[in-house]
């Protein structure tokens, strides 16, 4: 953005804030979507283990080694399941910024907070990105939410409907 035009902070200015989560470390995991896979497979491996060292601990698991490790499976699930949830809260205000019409900002604190309506150039630059970069991370991001969510969901069922 032309500084001299635009009354918006450098760090507020959406282009900006989209460069700064791509450089961020977390937040440069969805950008492939096979790293993101390997980083989340990564966490469920190791939430997985916490999961079964933590359920050794009840008796009624150490009656049916079956329950114990499909207990610890489905619920170190829940690790993956929210950095996904963060990840994607994280690339969608992104996206909302990007594709607006209006840049909202604050100039010293939360309590002045203004309004800034984008020029035609600068809204069509910003949409471009939302729709060639961010989109991309978003839809990766609800396909694997939703495949953590379906993996969790069944063994929720499993252990409700089924007594082994």
């Amino acid at each position: 953005m032309n500084e001299s035009k635009c009354p918006v902070p450098r760090e507020q200015q959406p282009t900006n804030e989209f460069i700064e989560l791509s450089k961020s470390n977390i937040f440069s995991w969805p950008k492939s979507k096979k790293s993101l896979i390997l980083v989340l497979i990564k966490f469920w491996v190791f939430a997985f283990i916490i999961f079964l060292v933590i359920s050794t601990g009840s008796i009624y698991f150490k009656t049916s080694l079956l329950k114990y490790i499909l207990l610890s499976f489905f619920s170190s699930l829940s690790i993956p399941l929210l950095i996904s949830i963060r990840l994607y809260i994280g690339w969608n205000h992104v996206f909302r910024r990007l594709t607006s019409e209006r840049v909202e900002y604050e100039e010293s604190g939360w309590y002045d907070g203004q309004v800034w309506i984008k020029p035609l150039f600068l809204k069509e630059k910003e949409s471009l990105i939302a729709s060639i970069e961010v989109k991309p991370i978003l839809r990766n991001l609800i396909q694997i939410f939703s495949i953590i969510s379906v993996l969790a969901l069944s063994g929720i069922l499993l252990f409700q409907y089924n007594n082994f």
